[in-house]
Formats: C-alpha cells, sequence, structure tokens
C-alpha cells in the first residue's frame, strides 16, 4: 500500500482545484454561448471561439515564454493536436445534438473518466488499482445522477455512437496536449493547441461556407451578441482550457476526467444564484463524483494496489 506525504497531498489538493475552476469557468461560458448560437452555423462558430481564444493567448505566450519559444514550437502537430481535441470533438458532439437531446449527450459523456482511465492504463502502464477502481466507478456514478430526473432516453444509434465519438477525441486530445509538447510549458500547450486548432477550423469554416452558403448573420450580431462570444471564447475556451491542460498535466487524464462529470452542478448553482430552483440529484451526483476523484488519486484513505 502507499500513502501520501504532506507535501504531495497539499499539490494534489491544489491541481483538483485548479482542475474544478476550468469546470467551473467553462461551465460559466455555457449561457453566454446561446446569445450567439442563433446567429452563427457551428462551423463558424467554433472557428471564431478558437480564433478569438487564440488572439488572447498567442500574444500572452509571446510576452512570458518569449518568441524564441513560440517560434520553435511544432506548430504542424500543434494543428493536429488542436484539430483533433476542439475540432473532431465539437463536430461529433454537432452531430449527437441533432440524433439525441443534451441530456442523452451528458449521460454518455459520464464514460469520459472511462475513457481516460483506459488511455493511461493502456498508453502508461498505469496500474489499475482498487482506489482507481472504486474512485472510477464513483465517478461515472456521480455524473449519472447529475443529470438524473431531466428529460432524456438514451438509445443506441448514430447520436450516441456520435457522442462516444467526441468523448473519445477530446481525451485523447487532451492527454496529447501534455505528452505531444513536454519541452513547453501548459500555456504553450493550451496556445499551440487552441491556434492550431483555429488554423484547422477556419479552413473549414470557409469551405462551409462557400459549398453551402452557411454564413454567420453579421446583421444580427451586435455588442450584446459579440459579448457572448467574448464570454464563450476567452471564459470557457482560452481560460478553461489552460487550467484544464495544467490539471490534466499534473493528475493525469483520468483524474481530471473525474470532474468533468461535476459540471451539471456547477451549471445548476449559477442558475440557483440567477434565480433558479437547487437540484438535489445534481448536488449528490457532484459529491460524489469529487469523492471519487480523491479515492481514485489516494486523498481519502490509502490506495491498496
Amino acid at each position: 500500500m502507499t500513502t501520501l506525504d504532506p507535501t504531495a497531498r497539499r499539490s494534489l489538493v491544489v491541481s483538483n482545484l485548479i482542475c474544478l475552476a476550468s469546470m467551473v469557468i467553462w461551465a460559466a461560458g455555457l449561457p453566454a454561448a446561446d446569445l450567439i448560437i442563433p446567429h452563427m452555423p457551428p462551423v463558424a462558430l467554433t472557428a471564431c471561439r478558437a480564433l478569438l481564444a487564440a488572439a488572447v493567448l498567442l500574444p500572452i505566450w509571446w510576452l512570458v515564454d518569449g518568441g524564441k519559444a513560440v517560434m520553435g514550437a511544432n506548430w504542424l502537430r500543434g494543428a493536429w493536436v488542436g484539430f483533433v481535441t476542439l475540432g473532431l470533438a465539437s463536430f461529433f458532439v454537432i452531430i449527437a445534438l441533432q440524433y439525441n437531446d443534451p441530456v442523452t449527450v451528458a449521460i454518455v459523456s459520464a464514460v469520459m473518466p472511462v475513457i481516460g482511465i483506459v488511455l493511461e492504463c493502456v498508453a502508461d502502464n498505469r496500474p489499475f488499482t482498487r482506489a482507481l477502481a472504486i474512485g472510477l466507478v464513483l465517478s461515472v456514478a456521480g455524473g449519472l445522477i447529475a443529470v438524473n430526473g431531466a428529460e432524456g432516453e438514451v438509445s443506441f444509434g448514430i447520436g450516441v455512437l456520435a457522442a462516444l465519438a467526441s468523448v473519445t477525441f477530446y481525451t485523447w486530445g487532451s492527454r496529447e496536449t501534455v505528452k505531444a509538447f513536454p519541452d513547453i510549458t501548459p500555456l504553450g500547450r493550451s496556445t499551440i493547441t487552441i491556434a492550431g486548432g483555429a488554423i484547422v477550423a477556419t479552413i473549414a469554416a470557409l469551405a462551409d461556407g462557400v459549398l453551402r452558403d452557411q454564413w454567420p448573420d453579421w446583421a444580427a450580431i451586435g455588442w450584446v451578441e459579440f459579448g457572448g462570444l467574448a464570454a464563450f471564447s476567452i471564459g470557457s475556451m482560452a481560460i478553461a482550457q489552460l487550467l484544464w491542460i495544467v490539471s490534466v498535466g499534473r493528475i493525469g487524464i483520468g483524474a481530471a476526467s473525474m470532474h468533468m462529470n461535476a459540471v451539471p452542478f456547477y451549471v445548476m448553482l449559477m442558475v440557483f444564484v440567477a434565480g433558479g430552483p437547487w437540484n438535489w440529484w445534481q448536488t449528490l451526483g457532484a459529491g460524489i463524483v469529487v469523492t471519487g476523484a480523491a479515492i481514485a488519486q489516494g486523498l481519502v484513505g490509502k490506495d491498496r494496489t
């Protein structure tokens, strides 16, 4: 059996708080997305969101790490990882939402920790301990409880397959963002993949516009809508993705992905603050998710192999 010394325990707690902050900031950007989604096709919105996030992160990366780090980075690899993480994952989630309701997509997304743990065990030879198994079960169970009571029924088909593909691509891309760029900082890793994904998404959006006449309704986009886009891009992508990559680098994709299942609670909490009802199912689900993540990392009890 293994136990954590106080320094390691504090480091893990901080890393998990960073991951939690990433989830909260990401969730906070979702209501803002409603302001811009009706006026932009999905591919165009993906491109604009990534471009705006990259425009914020690139100058910061240049100032913090220097021009040599930016110019010497593997931009081709960054474009590929960014395309998978942001492009393919976004495309398949759109397909999933066309065939299923958001609740069904959320239920399918609850398997993200399973995919993350499988990746770590297969690719990184991580031992599958009893604590990890317990944490994994609690995380998935908590995620399912968090969406309990909403309308939606999981029926296996194209929508569910697309949701699984989206979760798989995002999970793989998040891990690859850390593994593929070992020599650059988390700020650089986040920026290069977002900027690389933005380039690919922009090309796809232009092609979508030319071939299918899918262009944004610029006449309907004012300062309020642009503010929604800015919050959805700078907050929910640039800042949230940076904190997410920091946490993935510290605690691994498996443990980090467990926190994703608590997102419905964070969204409900924000709605509650704005005057909405309190949902005890989502509260219970979030508590189970956090407990599972803590057990899997040895923060609660002892990790017995």
